[in-house]
């Protein structure tokens, strides 16, 4: 699909499915736009929404977990019980870094897991991505 020849569309589905697993760079997508002279305001709030509802589906997908899927992998239950009270105490703040790539679609996956308050992963997850656009179009000057 070219996400660039449907606009602001493509823009939106770009965003959300590079927010998964999929190898998508929602990044080239919104520059790709903004060289073509498409309103950044638009563009900014767009790959925003986008991304963070790809983020949420991750989350989700973490809220689907079971524990023993992970003692099948050899993980104790006491190791778990140890992360789970290093993330529900600091955890949610590993939220904001949700936009990193490679690592920030296994974190939202592992904070749906350990169920962080949905309200603080999603504002975390929302402030971190809308960074990440802004300080994109401030580098470039569009």
């Amino acid at each position: 699909m070219d996400y660039f020849s449907v606009g602001y569309v493509g823009l939106f589905f770009g965003s959300f499915l590079s927010a998964t697993i999929l190898p998508l760079s929602s990044e080239g997508i919104l520059l790709l736009m903004l060289t073509q002279g498409y309103d950044p305001t638009l563009c900014f709030t767009v790959a925003t929404i986008g991304n963070s509802l790809g983020g949420l589906t991750n989350y989700a997908l973490g809220l689907l977990g079971n524990p023993n899927w992970l003692k099948r992998i050899g993980i104790s239950h006491m190791k778990i019980r140890s992360f789970e009270h290093r993330i529900q105490t600091y955890g949610y703040w590993l939220a904001f870094f949700s936009w990193v790539p490679f690592v920030g679609d296994p974190l939202s996956v592992a904070l749906g897991y350990f169920r962080v308050s949905f309200w603080r992963f999603f504002g975390l997850m929302v402030l971190g991505k809308a960074l990440r656009y802004a300080v994109l179009i401030w580098m470039f000057g569009l």
